[in-house]
């Protein structure tokens, strides 16, 4: 059903595409949007271990809550910092790409674990969580996406 990766020799392994998502703080969510357009947005995400999913929050509703709600397939992409190897200008970047369902989080203890994991990526700032939790938290859809197939590379820049 998906395309095997065209320059498989710059492929990844699955623990790799894991550690990018784990490390990197944003991504760009994808999804069909009105009229058929492509609709990406930059989104903040929390890849869970536990069960390999990708959670995001954001608000109750928008253009990105009506296009999930037309259509639940997604696709998620991450590219980490890079490294440079010695003498050499180019950047060597990590990225991964995720091709999933997304699917509005309704359990309030799960979405209030995930809002907590998000934050927590950015700060470890207690008093700020708490503040968060108590102000925003009632605004806040959580979101679920469940991968469907998962590819990674490592691209050199030159």
């Amino acid at each position: 059903m998906f395309r095997t990766m065209r320059r498989y020799k710059q492929q990844i392994t699955e623990e790799e595409c894991v550690e990018v998502l784990k490390s990197t703080k944003r991504g760009v969510l994808s999804m069909i949007g009105e009229d058929g357009y492509p609709y990406g947005i930059p989104m903040d995400h929390w890849y869970c271990e536990e069960d390999g999913r990708i959670y995001f929050h954001g608000a109750k509703e928008g253009h990105k809550m009506d296009a999930i709600k037309a259509c639940d397939k997604v696709c998620y992409c991450v590219y980490d910092e890079g490294y440079r190897k010695d003498g050499e200008w180019a950047l060597n970047i990590k990225s991964v790409v995720i091709f999933g369902r997304i699917r509005l989080v309704e359990e309030e203890a799960k979405a209030r674990r995930i809002c907590e994991a998000l934050v927590k990526k950015f700060t470890d700032d207690q008093a700020y969580l708490e503040k968060e939790m108590t102000n925003a938290f009632p605004r806040v859809q959580c979101l679920e996406l469940i991968p469907d197939h998962m590819t990674g590379k490592l691209v050199n820049e030159s």
